[in-house]
C-alpha cells in the first residue's frame, strides 16, 4: 500500500497545471495526470460527453479554443501573466483544491464560439481535484463563466 501525502498530491496538481500551459503550445503530457476513467462532475468544456474519461476531450477542446497571450517585444508584462496561474493550492486526505486564474485569447473553435473572436479574458476559477494511485480521478469546478462571456463578446447561453 502506498501512502501518497497531500503534498504529493499538491506536486502532481501543480504538474498538471504547468501540462496544461504547455498544452496551449500543443503539448499532450497532461494526458498523463489524469486517469482515463477521470470523472468531470461539471464538464469542463460545453458539449462534453457525460462519460467517465471524457474530460481528456474536453480538455483537448479547450486547449485548441484558447492560447497564451502574446507579449510585445520589450513589453513590461511578466512572463507568467498568461495561461493557467495557480494562485493558491489547499489539501486534505486525496482532495487538492485549486485556485486559478484563468488569462488566455480567444484563438480556435469552441463549442460555444466557433469563430475565434481573438478577443482576451481573465478569470477566476476553483477547481477541486480528487486524486486516486497519484492521478487525478475526479475534477469539480466553477469558473467566472459571465465575466469569460462578457470579455470574449460572446452570446449568454438562452434557456429551452
Amino acid at each position: 500500500m502506498t501512502t501518497t501525502t497531500v503534498a504529493d498530491n499538491k506536486t502532481v496538481i501543480t504538474a498538471f497545471i504547468d501540462a496544461l500551459n504547455h498544452g496551449l503550445e500543443g503539448g499532450t503530457e497532461w494526458v498523463r495526470y489524469l486517469s482515463p476513467q477521470v470523472i468531470d462532475h461539471n464538464r469542463v468544456i460545453f458539449g462534453e460527453e457525460d462519460a467517465p474519461g471524457a474530460a481528456i476531450e474536453g480538455f483537448r477542446q479547450q486547449l485548441a479554443a484558447f492560447s497564451a497571450i502574446d507579449k510585445p517585444q520589450g513589453s513590461a508584462i511578466d512572463e507568467q501573466e498568461s495561461g493557467i496561474l495557480v494562485q493558491e493550492l489547499i489539501g486534505e486526505d486525496d482532495r487538492i483544491v485549486a485556485r486559478l486564474r484563468v488569462i488566455g485569447r480567444h484563438t480556435g473553435a469552441h463549442a460555444r464560439m466557433p469563430e475565434p473572436t481573438g478577443r482576451t479574458c481573465d478569470v477566476e476559477q476553483i477547481w477541486i481535484f480528487t486524486l486516486t494511485d497519484s492521478r487525478i480521478s475526479e475534477i469539480r469546478a466553477v469558473s467566472d463563466r459571465l465575466g469569460m462571456f462578457l470579455q470574449l463578446g460572446w452570446d449568454w447561453p438562452a434557456v429551452d
